[in-house]
């Protein structure tokens, strides 16, 4: 896990205003109980989630408030937005009369813009744009944001402390880099996990039984990942670090990096990802 740091903590457990979460499916669920592990006070929460789960319910008893009337919440310091982006047309409007001069609004809907945010709420609304990513469950995640002109220091400090709960974060300024992010952090999770998938598979089909193969796939990529974030060096470097001239692992490397093997593959996937970002964004 990632730790955040002491200035972060002090953020959220000295946080005045009510913070109010809007959808709490996995990621939205994820960053709450991360808030409340920091020191973030369940009096402070006001979460929105049309199916509330029991784990929500037993909060409400210790004064998070669910599904609370919009105009029963006050001093609102941050809207965090976790809900599907094809239902944000209908939902992001609703939550206007929350705003008050000092909230921001924090979205983590995949493809949706600052502009979408500000014609959907007040074109003088504090925004952010951010893309996190599944990890983010256990505290290793990385998240990319991107605020509008609005956002102030303070406002800023709130959300990466929201953020950084869940693991790192990086800021940008450049709105349109958030496809790209999308393509490589946002969705590369599920690109890792193939890739467990498919050593398995691969095991099975040389001779392996199938529940050995399956173990060492998954001890492998989780092993290696781990590697990769403890060493200071660059990931080309832990490559050769395994590969000896003339050996099995070079004999493998000679096949996924081939003209038509995995960078080939990994970049078309990647842009395939970019363009449906941009899509998803109109």
């Amino acid at each position: 896990m990632i730790t955040p740091t002491a200035q972060d903590a002090r953020t959220l457990a000295e946080l005045a205003g009510t913070i109010v979460l809007v959808g709490a499916g996995k990621m939205g669920s994820a960053m709450l109980e991360a808030w409340l592990a920091l020191g973030l006070s369940p009096k402070r929460v006001a979460v929105i989630e049309p199916q509330p789960t029991s784990e929500l319910g037993a909060l409400a008893a210790h004064g998070l408030a669910l599904n609370p009337p919009p105009l029963a919440v006050r001093g609102v310091s941050a809207i965090v937005l976790a809900v599907k982006p094809q239902v944000a047309p209908t939902v992001v409007p609703t939550l206007a009369p929350l705003l008050a001069p000092d909230t921001v609004v924090l979205s983590i809907m995949a493809g949706r813009t600052l502009g979408f945010l500000a014609g959907a709420l007040t074109q003088r609304a504090a925004l952010v744009r951010a893309m996190p990513n599944t990890p983010a469950a256990i505290g290793r995640g990385i998240t990319v944001a991107v605020p509008n002109a609005q956002v102030s220091q303070r406002q800023r400090d709130i959300v990466h402390a929201l953020l950084a709960a869940t693991g790192m974060v990086e800021w940008v300024n450049d709105e349109a880099l958030m496809d790209a992010v999308t393509a490589v952090s946002g969705s590369g999770p599920a690109y890792v996990f193939l890739l467990a998938e498919a050593l398995s598979a691969a095991g099975a089909a040389a001779g392996l039984p199938p529940e050995l193969a399956a173990k060492l796939a998954r001890a492998t990529v989780s092993g290696s990942g781990e590697l990769l974030n403890r060493a200071p060096v660059d990931p080309a470097i832990l490559r050769q670090n395994v590969t000896s001239p003339g050996g099995t692992t070079a004999a493998a490397l000679d096949v996924l990096m081939a003209g038509d093997g995995m960078r080939e593959l990994m970049n078309r996937a990647v842009m395939a990802a970019t363009r449906r970002s941009r899509e998803l964004a109109g």
